[in-house]
């Protein structure tokens, strides 16, 4: 495929979004299906293009002055990709191509992208009632925050250190550049994909086959390792989900004590079970929840109950950036209600003295702080305590928690935070 047929494709692509409502994942795979000619370079420029309208859709549509999908296409290939206007011209002009230029779309594609007089949320690129939400966080820089949520994510991997070291990975994945990040200790980075190229395909590396690192973003890294040291004690991680932190708490307890892998959805613990059997996992236990006494037995025992409770998402646009345009006040109420619900069933679990700690990938307050809070004044039993993170100070919040996002962590959003039950 040309340029132009490429062109065209993201536009179809974005149009049957808005059409059937469908999320980004599954617009770019029937896409696909019906575009046998599309090879792997074809499909990645496709779904790059696609992704980085979505990402920066406001202000696209407010510098081309036109939110239809060509206009945020063709905005995209100028202020996201940094083509020169001669480039798009004879793009659109190719065959099957979108289609010339008209005369308003040269003088946009031809002027920089000013979005000094934007609001904030056409300037941070995010939906207009979420913007009380952003403010009360991040107040008058929350546009700079978003900013930084609509940029490509790099690739961060884990070195699995229950089967080999950073040294070994680094070796094996040499022809990607991945690089050590320095903190946390075992993350390891490879640098976000240059416009029309597709992520380092690390899965398919015989290293990645052998247990040797997973993937996963240096933010959630931090937020497993807020559960403290964990060696020979009793841990619950109370919504494993597909074991992302699993396997991340497993790798701290270096095979020691015991852990526990609970989620309410026993079809994301199947993808647990898999990948603890490649990351060499020993001392891991499944509790599936078709059993109504799943963890009638771990009550009141574990020394640390891990909730990284179901939530919005919204720290983690940068990969899911159709995300942020489906989020619904609906649903952020919805999510409200289920971490209300799951953390005084996780803090049943935790033993006196043990702790409880509460994560999640969100921005908002709603579903950080003020669950905490709310959890707190319903719970004298229990108190929140800092923090100690070595290398997570500047991201600690006035009362101790941790909160990460892309400015000023450069990894996904995270919140995280530790409570204590008293003896």
């Amino acid at each position: 495929m040309r340029d132009g047929g490429r062109i065209a494709a993201a536009i179809e692509v974005l149009a049957e979004m808005a059409r059937r409502h469908r999320p980004a994942h599954l617009a770019l795979k029937a896409w696909g299906d019906g575009a046998r000619y599309a090879g792997a370079k074809d499909r990645a420029f496709v779904a790059g293009l696609v992704l980085d309208v979505l990402r920066r859709r406001r202000s696209l549509g407010w510098a081309m002055g036109d939110e239809t999908e060509r206009a945020l296409t063709l905005g995209a290939c100028c202020f996201a990709w940094d083509w020169p206007l001669a480039r798009i011209a004879a793009a659109a002009e190719e065959p099957y191509g979108p289609g010339p230029l008209s005369d308003a779309e040269r003088r946009r594609l031809s002027a920089p992208a000013d979005l000094h007089e934007a609001p904030a949320p056409v300037a941070g690129d995010y939906p207009d009632w979420l913007d009380p939400h952003l403010a009360r966080v991040f107040g008058e820089g929350r546009a700079s925050e978003m900013r930084a949520m609509a940029a490509r994510a790099p690739v961060d991997l884990r070195v699995n250190v229950l089967k080999t070291d950073a040294e070994h990975v680094l070796k094996a994945l040499a022809p990607f550049h991945a690089a050590p990040l320095g903190f946390p200790a075992q993350a390891l980075r490879i640098a976000a994909p240059a416009a029309a190229e597709r992520a380092a395909p690390v899965e398919a590396t015989p290293a990645f086959e052998k247990g040797w690192f997973e993937v996963q973003d240096a933010g959630s890294q931090i937020a497993a390792a807020v559960a403290g040291d964990v060696r020979g004690a009793q841990v619950l991680d109370f919504c494993a989900g597909g074991g992302g932190k699993t396997l991340a708490l497993a790798a701290a307890m270096a095979g020691t004590g015991q852990l526990y892998a609970y989620d309410a959805d026993a079809r994301r613990l199947a993808e647990t079970v898999k990948r603890a059997r490649r990351a060499g996992v020993r001392n891991l236990q499944v509790r599936e929840p078709y059993d109504p006494d799943a963890l009638a037995d771990l009550a009141g025992r574990m020394d640390v109950v891990f909730v990284d409770a179901p939530c919005t998402g919204s720290g983690t646009w940068r990969r899911h950036p159709d995300a942020k345009w489906r989020l619904t006040p609906a649903q952020l109420a919805r999510r409200l209600e289920e971490q209300a619900a799951i953390l005084p069933a996780a803090a049943a679990h935790v033993k006196p003295g043990g702790r409880l700690i509460y994560v999640t990938c969100s921005l908002l307050a709603e579903e950080n702080e003020d669950q905490v809070a709310a959890f707190l004044a319903a719970h004298p039993g229990f108190a929140g305590e800092p923090i100690e993170l070595e290398g997570a100070g500047p991201w600690r919040t006035p009362a101790g928690a941790l909160r990460l996002t892309p400015l000023t962590a450069g990894t996904d959003g995270f919140f995280g935070a530790a409570l204590r039950r008293l003896a």
